[in-house]
């Protein structure tokens, strides 16, 4: 009999996550001054910042969100000079969006301003608990891994969002 996936430490860490995401996005937009976006433009604009120009239909199809949608990002993000559209190649018809140089500083301002909260409260952990810490960071990383290559069997891409999605940023 297999043991209850909702009970035991894998449950406990999927019910920390999201709490943990939460408080670092919210203490790294107040340390560094950062708005509100929703996760769905960062989600945007992080993919937008690793992938480079990319259409409409690709962003819809690789956010797994409807075209009307991602149309309503990009006017969103447009107007907030965050990213800016071009016409692709030689068809005159498509249409490629960049993430300007606003959003990959705000990206970055992010990132710094994350790794900062972390670090901050990893310092008040025991010498025990922070040695720890690059076990834990390598367990989340294969984790991140098993489950992108399970969306890649099934045809399915989320790896440009991640801790601004909530404007953050995952590494590999």
């Amino acid at each position: 009999m297999q043991d209850d996936p909702a009970a035991g430490p894998a449950a406990e860490l999927s019910v920390l996550l999201g709490p943990l995401r939460r408080k670092v996005l919210r203490r790294s937009r107040e340390l560094a001054g950062l708005p509100d976006l929703p996760e769905a433009q960062v989600e945007l604009l992080r993919l937008l910042a690793e992938r480079g120009p990319l259409t409409p239909s690709q962003l819809a199809a690789t956010l797994r969100l409807a075209r009307s949608t991602i149309s309503n990002l990009l006017r969103t993000t447009g107007a907030a000079g965050l990213t800016e559209r071009a016409p692709g190649g030689g068809d005159l018809r498509v249409v490629s969006v960049s993430a300007t140089a606003a959003a990959l500083t705000l990206l970055a301002r992010y990132d710094r301003a994350s790794a900062t909260t972390v670090a901050s409260a990893a310092a008040r952990l025991s010498a025990e608990e922070r040695a720890s810490l690059p076990a834990l960071v390598a367990v989340v990383g294969r984790l991140l891994e098993v489950l992108d290559a399970e969306d890649g069997s099934r045809g399915e891409d989320d790896r440009a969002p991640g801790p601004m999605s909530d404007l953050g940023r995952r590494t590999r």
